[in-house]
Parts: C-alpha cells; structure tokens; sequence
C-alpha cells in the first residue's frame, strides 16, 4: 500500500478533520508500506489535520523478556524490562517510536508516557490519554488488539486490591528484579478480562472493523470500550476475571 491508498482506506473507516485519536498499531501487520512508519504517521496527520490531535504510546518499556526455568520456579509470569527515556526502540513499535522522535511531537516525562500531536499535543504531557479518553476521542488500533489498547489502565484504580495482589512479584522476585528497573507480575488469572468486553463492544455494535490491505484495524469511541471494562469493574470485577 502507498499514501493515496492509506488515506483513502481510513477515510473510508471514519477519520475526519478535527478528530482527536488514541493510536496503537503493528507496522509488520501492513506487510510492505511505501515509505514505511513515517508514511503512516504522515497519513494520520492528515486525516485528522491540525485541529485534531494524535496520542500515541511513548512507555518506556521492553518487550515481555523471555522467562528462565528460574523465573518460572518462582511462579514469574511475565517480566518486562524499564527502558531509559531516550531508548530508541521500545515495546510501543516502530511506528510509536518514530512519531515520538518527531520535532512537533509532544511527549511527557517518566516510565510511562504519551506522546501527542496537533490542536491538545500538550495534553499527552500533562495528563496522557485522559483527555482524549474524556473528550470524545477515538480509537485506532492497526493489526493490534484490546490489549494495546493503554486506555484501559485509566480506570482500573477501582481494580480490587485482592485482585491486584494475584500479580504482585514475592519479596525473593523483587529482590533479582528492582521496582526502579523491571515490570514482572508473578501471577495470572483464569481468563483475559480484556477480551470479555472486547466481546461486549462488538455485541454493542461499539467496534467497527476491517482490513485495509492485510492490516486488521480496529476503530471506536475510547470511552464508550473503556467505561464497559469500568462498569464490570464495579458490578462484577472477580467474575470478570473468571475467579468466582
């Protein structure tokens, strides 16, 4: 696919002028993309123009590290290593890493950041996605997923502390991997809670979807996804995660 080909593909999905936009994406998903990750990053500017605005993740992540038969021993599920500020390549993918490097793009500070473009920018450094969460931004996933989908975290501060501790590393776990350099969670739960209201938005008629040349996308309301998972949260948070 080409730039004309993009813009007219995500056009025809609903991006408009003004749009404010959440984007996660997988570059490999595209196959061969004519000018690669900046193409991308081009085409989505213009599609929303300068008085809309693109927020993208900037977190200062690893990939998920593959697990010794010593992480397993001590129950590691997942371990993911913090990465400086000015890392090149991080866990968000190419197309998140190039648009953060960019002169007028706007990132904030800390492990876990965003970066923003256009009319709000300066909203992605003062409080990250909560803007565009809160003020009827949409939601662009490109040969991703829900569980890319950073929005989600926003509201799980009412996550019940008995659930949270099913993932908190043992005093031995933190002592190999420090708070201040590695993520490791060192538990797991049923089922991926995620995709049950990944499901409920579909039977909602919330998510459209498609391809454009061999990428999946994924494009909604952020908030009407995000206050399901919000709403479970409070009515129903251990079944949702399959313990009761």
């Amino acid at each position: 696919m080409n730039k004309t080909e993009l813009i007219s593909q995500l056009k025809k999905i609903g991006l408009q002028k003004g749009m404010e936009i959440e984007v996660h994406s997988s570059l490999s998903s595209f196959g061969y993309i004519e000018g690669g990750a900046d193409t991308i990053i081009d085409v989505l500017m213009e599609c929303v123009g300068e008085n809309g605005s693109i927020f993208m993740p900037a977190l200062c992540l690893s990939p998920e590290l593959t697990l010794t038969d010593a992480d397993k021993s001590m129950g590691i599920t997942s371990k993911i290593k913090i990465l400086p500020e000015d890392a090149d390549r991080t866990a968000m993918g190419i197309i998140a890493d190039t648009f953060r490097k960019r002169n007028d793009v706007i990132t904030g500070n800390g492990i876990i950041r965003t970066s923003g473009w256009g009319r709000n920018a300066e909203q992605a450094a003062i409080g990250g996605l909560d803007y565009v969460i809160h003020n009827g931004g949409k939601a662009l996933l490109l040969g991703v997923d829900i569980y890319k989908l950073t929005a989600m975290h926003y509201v799980e501060d009412i996550l019940p502390q008995e659930i949270s501790n099913i993932f908190a590393p043992t005093e031995e776990i933190s002592a190999i991997y420090p708070s201040d350099d590695w993520f490791v969670e060192a538990g797991a739960t049923p089922v991926k809670p995620w995709y049950t209201i990944q499901d409920m938005a579909y039977e909602k008629g919330i998510i459209q979807d498609g391809y454009m040349g061999k990428c999946r996308y994924m494009f909604f309301d952020i908030w009407e996804v995000v206050s399901l998972y919000r709403e479970q949260l409070l009515k129903t948070p251990f079944k949702l995660y399959g313990l009761k």
